[in-house]
């Protein structure tokens, strides 16, 4: 097992040193989701909502946030991003209308883009709740996980079911 690394001989909280730590190509991906009503599920996918395309707008701040991480997590480390890639996929049964949240991250560093990912996927269901609040407050953000990443001295991780 791991042990933590971010804190200093005093036992107070410090940025990790990653100089020594080889460069690699490393990847993250991952996923979150935002259950809404059938009204805002229409204008959605109708794009009627009148703030605008929500999907679009969700994407564009899911990419913002994964390129500043490092402003809003204190220990995380500023990163060249190499790709940010965002994709939305419906899932509905009964009445329930889910929107699924994938975040992919790429760069070529000494440190991971885990954080990274979780941000991008977090700040995209936060966007598609502020941008349909005036039609329904109920909406619920749902889980909120790593599904993957490679690269770097931990190795590889891949959750092998999914979370519900």
């Amino acid at each position: 097992m791991a042990e933590f690394t971010h804190f200093n001989e005093e036992g107070r909280a410090k940025m990790v040193d990653v100089s020594n730590k080889k460069e690699t190509v490393r990847t993250a991906i991952a996923n979150s989701s935002i259950t809404v009503n059938k009204q805002i599920y229409e204008q959605i996918t109708q794009q009627q909502n009148k703030k605008g395309d929500v999907l679009a707008v969700a994407q564009v701040a899911g990419i913002m946030a994964c390129k500043k991480t490092a402003d809003i997590i204190p220990m995380c480390h500023p990163l060249p991003l190499t790709g940010v890639n965002i994709s939305f996929k419906w899932a509905i049964k009964d009445e329930n209308y889910e929107l699924k949240i994938t975040a992919s991250v790429k760069t070529k560093g000494n440190t991971g883009v885990e954080m990274e990912a979780l941000t991008a996927a977090s700040i995209c269901a936060l966007t598609v709740y502020d941008m349909c609040k005036a039609v329904d407050k109920g909406m619920v953000i749902g889980q909120t996980y790593l599904v993957e990443k490679t690269g770097g001295k931990n190795g590889d991780f891949k959750r092998e079911e999914e979370v519900r």
